[in-house]
């Protein structure tokens, strides 16, 4: 049976990319710091095995990774997930809110890959790191977020280049605006109208889409794809920034 780490899997795209790799018959180690999210997670989960982890501390992720190692599970698929999303305007961005964004969405993802390096080098496995259209494209507000996750892009470049001659496939998803709870509470009417207006598909995305294509990323159907950047976003990249009245 393949294992997969998911980071952030208590909820959201983590949790429903571990549902998917359980139903695709993997079996998952689901990573999260939310304890009791983690819990109530994982409980009905079938081959699923919670393990509290704090990625932005590096104590932490070697505690994880060695125990990982002991056990002797083979580490088939690492999906860099966790994240935080703490938007503000530059203005209002010190050093200590950058550092929180940075230290979960970039350093948790260079350091959870380098733990698992091993273990992913002796399955031949794969990496796929999550970004955010927010890396592709720059928006308002996201200065501290934007930067940490078009870092996450190239890290997975950089990880696809050196890991790829020992057949480790590295690739990192982009997601665009996705139908979470917590969206759908934060966004008001004007956000979510200017969202479908500003997608060519004229929707939110879901977070079994989301993960569908990351379980697609760390599958053999995907072998000889590496190095790629792929935003699951509706085609909101696509759209640049062109008025939404000179469409037609």
């Amino acid at each position: 049976m393949k294992t997969a780490v998911v980071t952030g899997a208590a909820r959201g795209i983590g949790l429903a990319t571990t549902q998917q790799f359980l139903a695709d018959g993997w079996r998952v180690v689901m990573i999260d710091r939310d304890e009791a999210a983690l819990a109530e997670a994982a409980a009905p989960l079938e081959n699923a095995e919670p393990v509290l982890c704090d990625i932005s501390q590096p104590d932490q992720v070697d505690r994880m990774a060695a125990d990982l190692i002991v056990a002797g599970h083979s580490i088939d698929a690492l999906v860099n997930n966790a994240g935080v999303a703490d938007f503000g305007p530059i203005a209002e961005t010190d050093f200590a809110r950058w550092r929180r964004v940075m230290e979960t969405n970039l350093d948790g993802t260079f350091l959870m890959s380098q733990a698992l390096r091993a273990p992913l080098i002796a399955a031949k496995g794969a990496i796929v790191n999550i970004a955010s259209i927010s890396g592709l494209r720059a928006s308002t507000l996201r200065v501290a977020y934007g930067t940490s996750k078009a870092a996450v892009m190239h890290l997975t470049k950089q990880q696809a280049v050196e890991l790829g001659e020992y057949g480790v496939r590295a690739n990192c998803v982009c997601p665009g605006p996705v139908a979470t709870k917590l969206a759908m509470a934060v966004h008001s009417p004007e956000i979510i109208a200017a969202y479908h207006d500003a997608l060519p598909l004229n929707r939110y995305g879901s977070e079994d889409e989301i993960a569908s294509v990351i379980c697609f990323l760390c599958s053999a159907k995907a072998s000889f794809v590496t190095g790629q950047i792929i935003a699951s976003d509706g085609g909101f990249e696509a759209t640049g920034i062109g008025l939404p009245a000179l469409r037609s």
